[in-house]
């Protein structure tokens, strides 16, 4: 097997949720399992949503867990930049080669095309309102304009984007580690913009190349992403790259198991949501972390550990040395694990006795 390199890669918009800390820990333990290589990547291609602190929050969260990477934001490694906004050149230079080779193009639609177009497809009773393979011939971009008005448009200044040409009637397999096989029909596609019209990529376009360029064998990531896994598994097709080896994690429930872990859940029954405390820079407003709330990162790490990993024994408490040797992928599961802060309580209760 080809040398193990893994990432996480969140994005600055807020403090880090212990789900996210999961996504981390199982990357850390599979790259140690094997011998690898774990590096944090930063994803900020969307200036919109930009936290200030996020970033150090992040960083602090992880070595507080002892999450240690190997290369990234901070350190350093033979891939910098490891902040997306530091690699803007190289992600036109693909999109433009996708364009090129004509598995993209170029779109000048207004947003008040873009909202005609939906209320057309409204119109006619279809639910799915989105720009594909029945709806790019009847707006504004290369596919529809000629070569010279398209040049043109480009010369003068327009906005722009890029979107990627997703193919009519074409199976796409996604092979999972947890999931196994999942075969979706490209006509449930949308062409979804690559790169933006501020010079930004998309998160499909900058993880895709990023990924290959750092040499990322295994993607570990949430499951919230593996509706978007068939259009990279086409980008890796489309720009002739072997993809990496996905694994989709389940989530984290709430403690009732209705829905997705979130702040509101621990506002509510009272425990945190975040490993460290965060105070948001625009309302003040002040979340609560299991550092200040008195949990030993041990207990933490371990507690996380078991929500969606089964070790396949009666044994609980576990080293992070022991969690390593211990880990796999075969024995994460596909349902989401119910959040209980009651045995938090309990693995705290434990190490602290220790």
């Amino acid at each position: 097997m080809k040398e193990v390199r893994v990432r996480f890669a969140p994005s600055p918009t807020g403090p880090l949720h212990i789900g996210g800390v999961r996504t981390a820990l199982y990357n850390y333990l599979f790259a140690r399992l094997h011998h690898g290589k774990f590096l944090l990547r930063i994803e900020d291609t969307d200036q919109s949503r930009f936290v200030p602190g996020a970033e150090e929050y992040i960083i602090e969260a992880l070595n507080w867990c002892g999450i240690h990477y190997d290369e990234g934001v901070g350190k350093g490694g033979p891939y910098a930049p490891y902040r997306q906004s530091e690699r803007k050149e190289i992600y036109k230079q693909y999109a433009e080669q996708l364009i090129t080779e004509g598995k993209a193009y170029y779109a000048f639609d207004t947003p008040e095309d873009l909202d005609k177009m939906r209320e057309r497809i409204k119109d006619k009773g279809n639910a799915m309102a989105q720009y594909d393979a029945f709806t790019r011939g009847q707006m504004v971009n290369s596919l529809t304009l000629s070569a010279l008005e398209t040049q043109q448009r480009l010369n003068s200044g327009e906005p722009y984007v890029i979107r990627i040409l997703i193919p009519e009637n074409e199976e796409i397999v996604v092979n999972d580690l947890i999931r196994g096989k999942v075969m979706v029909d490209s006509s449930r596609l949308d062409d979804k913009v690559l790169f933006k019209s501020d010079g930004m990529p998309t998160y499909h376009l900058a993880n895709i190349v990023d990924d290959h360029l750092m040499k990322i064998s295994h993607v570990i990531r949430g499951e919230e992403w593996l509706p978007s896994a068939p259009l990279h598994i086409l980008l890796y097709n489309y720009f002739g790259w072997e993809p990496p080896v996905f694994a989709h994690l389940p989530l984290l429930l709430k403690p009732d198991g209705n829905g997705k872990l979130s702040k509101r859940d621990g506002d509510r029954l009272g425990f945190p949501v975040f490993p460290l405390r965060w105070t948001d820079p625009s309302t003040g407003e002040v979340s609560s972390g299991y550092r200040e709330a008195g949990y030993l990162p041990e207990a933490f790490i371990n507690m996380l550990a078991l929500l969606g990993w089964n070790p396949g024994t009666e044994q609980e408490i576990f080293s992070m040395q022991e969690l390593i040797q211990a880990f796999s992928m075969e024995k994460v599961g596909k349902s989401g694990s119910k959040f209980d802060p009651e045995k938090a309580k309990w693995f705290n209760h434990f190490y602290l006795s220790q």
